[in-house]
């Protein structure tokens, strides 16, 4: 956002900012960014699917964490060894709070359990 209304981007800077007027450049108050947020939700007829009476801004970063660790299934990556970065990206104080995102979700349970299906076949193959 900063750098589309032509703000330096910096590590300690707001990330929501004001575009226009007196406001340009600086950091919007929690109201604001709700305000505009909802208007955005509106505009884009976002469904409600969670328990939340709408959609927050804080599932956008669970959508982001879940379809990145799907993506990371999809293209076999060692989870293990990417969850780190995901955690710190996300600002998570520790990896377990990242880690939560896959039992919280179905689709990745799923993922999960074929993975460990194919695990356990080829255990049991070399097994034999």
């Amino acid at each position: 956002m900063r750098e589309l209304c032509g703000e330096p981007v910096t590590p300690e800077g707001a990330f929501f900012v004001g575009t226009r007027g007196r406001r340009r450049y600086l950091p919007l108050g929690d109201r604001q960014v709700h305000r505009v947020f909802g208007e955005l939700r509106s505009e884009l007829g976002w469904q409600n699917r969670g328990t939340h009476h709408a959609t927050r801004i804080h599932d956008l970063r669970h959508t982001f964490v879940v379809r990145r660790i799907v993506q990371w299934q999809a293209q076999g990556v060692d989870i293990d060894q990417a969850m780190l970065s995901l955690s710190t990206y996300v600002g998570h104080a520790k990896v377990s709070d990242t880690y939560w995102y896959m039992s919280a979700v179905p689709q990745m349970m799923a993922l999960a359990a074929g993975r460990f299906e194919s695990f356990a076949s080829k255990a049991q193959v070399q097994d034999e």
